[in-house]
């Protein structure tokens, strides 16, 4: 690609929500702390690995609990992403049949897939509360850490809640405007972003 190719649109930075007042508020806060939460699991998840392999090569012995804080970040990375997917319209479709669509067919479609995604992401939200029950009451650690096992899985909840609330502002949004939205800043529809081979 090009590198200065004037139809693509970096929309991850300055994220402002497409709602009106209050759920706009709310929608650019989360936006802006799963941001944080990304960029320093991503960032904190590379210096460890970067140096476990230092220590293994330079001293013959890892980091003993190198292991668990990669753990402990993907399972942050994993839930606070799907959140952030959903905010930018960046989760995966499977478009054939509803780009053949007449608008308002698409429109209905897109709040009936957004309120449905809704209530998945709110029932395995409760289901993985229910998990952390479980493991709670077991009482198990960490062995290297020596923190209990529910404490890193806290983040299932909490993503399954911010990507189910992210779906349900989306049917919001499209509920209210004329146009079709992916989510509430991301209006549907497609860039054309080849550049011809000379």
């Amino acid at each position: 690609m090009a590198e200065n190719s004037p139809d693509l649109t970096d929309d991850t930075s300055g994220y402002q929500s497409g709602l009106p007042g209050f759920l706009g508020t709310i929608d650019t806060w989360i936006s802006k702390i799963e941001a944080v939460m990304l960029a320093l699991g991503v960032i904190l998840m590379a210096i460890n690995t970067c140096v476990n392999v230092i220590a293994r090569y330079v001293f013959g012995e890892g980091l003993f609990f190198s292991g668990e804080i990669n753990r402990i970040l993907i399972i942050l990375i994993t839930f606070a992403g799907i959140g952030y997917a959903a905010r930018h319209g960046r989760h995966i479709r499977m478009s054939a049949v509803y780009d053949a669509l007449p608008h308002k067919a698409r429109k209905a479609l897109m709040i009936f897939i957004a309120l449905f995604t809704s209530a998945v992401m709110f029932f395995l939200c409760y289901y993985s509360y229910q998990y952390i029950e479980t493991l709670y009451g077991r009482g198990r650690i960490l062995p290297a850490l020596g923190i209990e096992i529910w404490m890193i899985y806290v983040w299932a909840p909490i993503g399954f809640a911010i990507t189910g609330i992210q779906y349900l502002l989306t049917a919001i949004k499209n509920l209210t405007s004329k146009d079709v939205y992916l989510s509430t800043g991301v209006k549907d529809g497609y860039s054309d972003t080849e550049t011809e081979v000379l």
